[in-house]
């Protein structure tokens, strides 16, 4: 399903507020650049949001911050940090920007294809919000992989240890 925003549809801003309760772990948000697919899986929600990168990045941050319910897993294109200025204009000053914003948060980093397979595979049973920017830098998406804000990996692991230790 593909939106644009701001005409008559909702605000980009007003969608993320509104969806970021209604998502979970296993859903995914996308601050993608302006040439990012539109990819035709059904659990994936494109809106087009007329703004800049960074200002949707910072909002979404904000918003995933300010959640009780929710935390980032951030992931980057690998190709990201191959990118020279001659190719891609803009670039060392868009890195020094991003750099500020993430701050000391851990970013993964996995080839391009290999993060829109697992979208796509995400996309299946969980819903996935892309919000398209109009920044048109290659390989400068942000994508959020949200896990659960209150439950560890490790509490989900000493869970799943005690189950075993029940069954046996």
């Amino acid at each position: 399903m593909i939106k644009r925003s701001p005409d008559k549809a909702e605000p980009w801003e007003l969608s993320l507020k509104r969806q970021l309760p209604l998502l979970g772990h296993r859903n995914w948000i996308v601050v993608a650049d302006s040439a990012y697919p539109a990819q035709s899986n059904l659990g994936i929600e494109t809106i087009a949001t007329g703004a800049d990168h960074l200002e949707v990045l910072k909002a979404t941050f904000d918003a995933i911050g300010s959640s009780r319910h929710v935390r980032p897993n951030i992931y980057m294109d690998s190709e990201f940090r191959l990118v020279v200025e001659e190719d891609g204009p803009g670039i060392t000053r868009y890195r020094q920007k991003l750099i500020r914003l993430i701050g000391n948060r851990e970013t993964r980093l996995l080839a391009h294809d290999q993060i829109i397979a697992k979208l796509d595979e995400s996309a299946k049973l969980f819903r996935i919000l892309i919000l398209k920017s109009t920044l048109i830098i290659p390989y400068t998406s942000v994508f959020f992989e949200l896990d659960c804000g209150y439950w560890t990996r490790e509490a989900e692991e000493r869970l799943r240890a005690s189950l075993v230790k029940r069954t046996t």
